[in-house]
């Protein structure tokens, strides 16, 4: 046979939805596989002997040692990952509050510190006021450096 074939003819429509089916059902399936390889890790609960049977059984028998997991333990998989989700949350918050609170100096800081700075008589009163003005505000800073920088404009 001389003529050309054509891939539509020899592979119909019904048979492409199939084969996309299963290609679909397949990633499914091991991103299925390592969901409970990674809560298998994650689980404080188990012993190490205890990891390592149901990682041997998912890993000799995939689909029974995954299918007995998750009848077995399924039910806490979820718990296991809004904890850790959590924790995670609330190493980010301290880590964010401990950067912010570290990084900065607050207004009455500000106002303190040129205070001081004014009671050594290093600025003059109308110094002070215009520096004061400019924190109260927020648009300067309460430093010295700051204040010369302001002031002498």
């Amino acid at each position: 046979m001389s003529a050309s074939t054509y891939l539509a003819y020899d592979y119909p429509l019904l048979s492409v939805f199939w084969s996309m089916l299963m290609f679909f059902l397949w990633i499914m399936w091991f991103v299925l596989l390592f969901r409970v390889v990674v809560d298998i890790f994650r689980d404080d609960d188990l012993s190490g002997w205890a990891k390592t049977g149901w990682l041997v059984f998912t890993i000799v028998l995939p689909f029974l040692g995954v299918f007995v997991y998750m009848i077995a333990r399924g039910k806490n998989m979820g718990r296991r990952e809004v904890a850790q989700a959590r924790a995670q949350q609330q190493a980010f918050d301290s880590y964010i509050r401990q950067t912010a609170k570290g990084g900065g100096t607050t207004s009455v800081d500000e106002l303190a510190r040129l205070s001081e700075i004014r009671a050594k008589g290093d600025i003059t009163d109308a110094e002070f006021a215009r520096a004061k003005e400019l924190v109260l505000s927020g648009h300067g800073s309460g430093t010295s450096d700051g204040v010369a920088a302001t002031t002498r404009r």
